[in-house]
Formats: structure tokens, sequence, C-alpha cells
């Protein structure tokens, strides 16, 4: 004999849905316009922290230092405003024109040396077939080591007594030289550090373009008969001519805000053949404590750099907008 089956048990009730109500469908709290407020506060958040540190180190000593340029300044007492008197005096010194001289030739020379060398260089290691991790390393070595400690050893290779440059010479049975304690050889020298200290990524930046040149411009130029230098002229730099343009404004302005080497290595010596402008405006603030020409100094300097970053910004923005 069958026995009849039992009814299912309805449903629970669903809190504050009378039973035998149709239970509607669970809308998202707030609603979609809540959770993009709540995901924009939180992207808002990040970047107003950001914003207010990058205002703290960078835009209020730029604003400081260019009121702090129309004042006569004293640390603890506030400054007095002279007007342009501060740019009048810098102007007149005899080491403005002696570190404005220094800085454009510093520059011109680190363009002719640290422009074509890591070029060349990342073209040889585009052609090695084997080892070309252990050469990045090597020519990549230098960036790793700190400044300072870069410019001592340089100082001690180029010692005009035991250093290892004239060492080196001698045995080769070549004169000598005194390399960065002469007036003649000393900004050349500062240039050779300069060059080797920032060589390793300049040279990777133009391997990583060489390398994304279709090896198809390569083939057709070989069956054209085009020999290695004009394959260089006619296919590599026409590919890599933005890279070139912006390592070259890089460089501008790097070279011409040196102050390490000369610094460590000859004090801007001798005769003042290697002060440079940054190098000035250390000696007004911290060797004469005269802040307001330092910094009247340094908004010289800003001005002239601004150019260069002007041009910068707008050569990546045209490149980002025809990308």
């Amino acid at each position: 004999m069958k026995t009849a089956s039992k009814p299912a048990a309805p449903p629970p009730a669903v809190l504050g849905v009378p039973e035998g109500e149709p239970r509607r469908a669970g809308r998202r709290s707030g609603g979609p316009w809540r959770r993009r407020l709540a995901e924009q506060s939180r992207a808002y958040a990040f970047l107003i922290g950001g914003l207010l540190c990058f205002a703290l180190f960078s835009w209020y000593p730029a604003i400081r230092a260019v009121v702090i340029a129309f004042q006569k300044y004293t640390p603890g007492s506030g400054g007095e405003w002279v007007g342009t008197a501060n740019f009048t005096r810098v102007f007149h010194d005899p080491e403005f024109s002696a570190a404005w001289r220094n800085t454009l030739t510093f520059t011109l020379l680190a363009l002719l040396i640290g422009f074509a060398v890591p070029f060349l260089m990342a073209l040889v290691l585009n052609e090695l077939r084997h080892a070309k991790a252990f050469f990045r390393v090597v020519v990549y070595l230098p960036v790793m080591i700190p400044p300072v400690v870069s410019a001592l050893l340089w100082k001690w290779f180029y010692d005009p007594g035991a250093g290892l440059a004239n060492e080196a010479l001698r045995f080769a049975h070549l004169p000598t030289s005194n390399w960065s304690n002469g007036a003649d050889t000393a900004l050349v020298s500062l240039v050779i550090v300069a060059t080797w200290a920032n060589l390793g990524g300049t040279v990777l930046i133009y391997l990583a373009a060489l390398q994304s040149i279709p090896g198809e411009l390569y083939e057709a130029a070989e069956l054209d008969g085009a020999n290695i230098w004009q394959r260089v002229r006619h296919v590599t730099i026409p590919q890599t001519r933005f890279v070139i343009l912006m390592l070259m404004l890089l460089q501008i302005i790097a070279t011409m805000q040196v102050f390490t080497e000369p610094f460590v290595i000859t004090g801007g010596g001798p005769e003042n053949a290697t002060v440079t402008v940054l190098y000035l405006i250390y000696k007004y603030a911290f060797l004469y404590n005269d802040f307001g020409g330092a910094c009247a100094l340094s908004v010289m300097l800003l001005l002239l750099l601004s150019v260069f970053s002007a041009v910068y910004l707008r050569l990546t923005r045209s490149t980002g907008e025809d990308a």
C-alpha cells in the first residue's frame, strides 16, 4: 500500500517580507553611483597624498628659493626685500662668467663624448651573439656605484704621482698628464668621469631602441648592397631619432647641473677651471653664507633649464598624440 508523500515544506520567511509575498530581487546598497564615488574617493586620496609630498619637498622649496632671490636673507631672522640687488651682485661676480662658461663647455663636451660613446657601445652589444647578458651587466655596473665613491676612485686614478692613469702611460712609454690637476685638462677629465658613471643607463636605452627596429629593414638594406655604415645611417639612426633626441635633451638638463665631480675631485680648481653653476650656488650658500645670491643663481639656472624641459615635454606629448 502506497503512502501519500508529504507536501514540500514552504521556504522560510525572509526577514522583513511577510510569508506568502514574492521575494523581491535584492538591490545593492547605494547603487552604482555610490560605488563609483567610493572608488574615485580612494583614488583621489592616494593622489592627494602624493601631491602633498611633492608640494612639500619640491614645489615649496622652489617657490621659497624664488622669494629669497629677491631678499637679503639671514637664517633664523627672516629676509629683507632688496629687489634685484642679488641678481646684480651675482652677475658682476668674476666667478659668474667662469661658472657659466665651464658649465656650457662641460655640457658641450658631454654631448660630444657622452652622447656618441653610448650609442656606439649599444650598436656593438646589439651585434653580439654570445655573452650579451654578461656585457650588459659590465656596462651597467658603474651606475650601481654611488656617485661620491665613483668620484673618489677617479680622483685616485687621476693622481699625477702614483695614479693608475699616469702609470699606464709610463708603461706604454707615453708622456704623462696632470689630468684633473691641470687647468687645461681638468674639465675634460671630469667629462670622462661623468660619461663613465652614467654610461650604463644610456646604453641600455639605446639597446632597447635598437632591438625594436624590424629586422626586415636591415635585410632589405643588405639586399640593396648597403654596408654596415650605410645601414646605420639609413636605417638605425632614422628609426631611433626620437630616442636620440630625448636622451640628448635629458643629458643637457643633467649635465648643466653637474656638481659631484667638481666638488669631490677638483674642488672647483685649478684656477676656477671646473667651477660650475651648481658648485657656485653651493659656495654662495654654504661658504659665503649668502642665501640670496645662491637663490638668484638658482633662479637663473631654473629659467634656462625650463626651456629644455618645455621642449622635452612638448616632444613627448606630440609623440603620445601621434601614437
